[in-house]
């Protein structure tokens, strides 16, 4: 997806709740090498998420911290681990479990702090659960993805947001129970409160994924040029990435990996949201080169 003016406030105001999430005291020199660094890299066709990863580079390296969402991704865990017995009951009582399980894992997308556009603590998910789950999936190709899923050995299935991988863990099962090896991707380094490796084996998934592998880089998303030895050997084995999450849907929209993609997201900004012809707000599977 291309950067659009919309994306200087929003990434921005990210930037400067990272710096005070571990009381930076040199938040005003973040800031300025975050706005130096997005100004001289700010062109348009340039993918938004390539941008953000180059502006939060330079704001981890000024703060001198690797991981500063650390606690909010462990909090984040441990709120939505409240919520996954109503969840499994929601798709043990469903007449189609892989659809309900698409539903369930796209409510954790909330998850997804500092920016504005969503929330910007995970307490906050405790008072929206219910209704994320009643809204439903307003812009559905889950029959789609159904038909790659079917015809697929291999899954790939690339986290976004800490939390939100609790829920996802339960679509994980069901493509289990369906025989489908699942191949999860974690970012390369912690970035955002996204899921690196350390977070994916704290939420449980290596006991439900078949392998884990990373995008062997710090990046927003999918970096253009896979770095890890593992990913790019499950690549071409993979029937389908199921891509969960904005900056994933920024990464690869427009870019061919070399097999379809399945996004699962909420479209929580303007950019996003225009990109896929939706409303703000809405939850999103949407396939792409099926």
């Amino acid at each position: 997806m291309k950067a659009c003016a919309d994306c200087a406030p929003c990434l921005l105001k990210r930037v400067l709740f990272q710096s005070r999430l571990i009381g930076d005291a040199n938040e005003f020199r973040t800031m300025q090498s975050a706005m130096r660094t997005y100004a001289d890299n700010f062109r348009e066709g340039v993918c938004s998420a390539e941008v953000a990863t180059k502006v939060h580079a330079a704001a981890y390296a000024s703060m001198e911290c690797a991981d500063p969402y650390l606690q909010l991704k462990i909090d984040a865990d441990r709120i939505a681990s409240e919520f996954i017995g109503e969840a499994e009951k929601f798709i043990d009582s469903s007449e189609d479990r892989f659809a309900a399980a698409v539903r369930v894992c796209i409510i954790g997308n909330i998850m997804d702090f500092g920016s504005g556009i969503a929330i910007d603590r995970p307490e906050e998910f405790r008072r929206m659960f219910d209704g994320l789950l009643a809204e439903g999936i307003g812009s559905d190709d889950t029959g789609r993805l159904r038909k790659l899923v079917d015809r697929s050995e291999t899954i790939l299935y690339a986290f976004d947001n800490c939390g939100e991988v609790l829920f996802d863990k339960l679509l994980i099962r069901e493509l289990k129970a369906m025989r489908k090896r699942v191949v999860c991707v974690v970012r390369g380094k912690p970035i955002l409160n996204d899921v690196a490796y350390d977070d994916a084996v704290r939420a449980g998934v290596d006991g439900v994924a078949d392998r884990i592998v990373s995008t062997g880089a710090f990046a927003v998303g999918f970096p253009r040029e896979v770095c890890d030895d593992g990913l790019r050997e499950e690549i071409p084995r993979a029937g389908v990435m199921i891509a969960k999450g904005m900056a994933n849907y920024e990464a690869l929209s427009d870019f061919d990996i070399g097999l379809p993609v399945a996004f699962l997201l909420r479209a929580k900004c303007p950019p996003v949201s225009r990109s896929l012809g939706v409303d703000v707000g809405t939850n999103v599977v949407r396939v792409i080169r099926d």
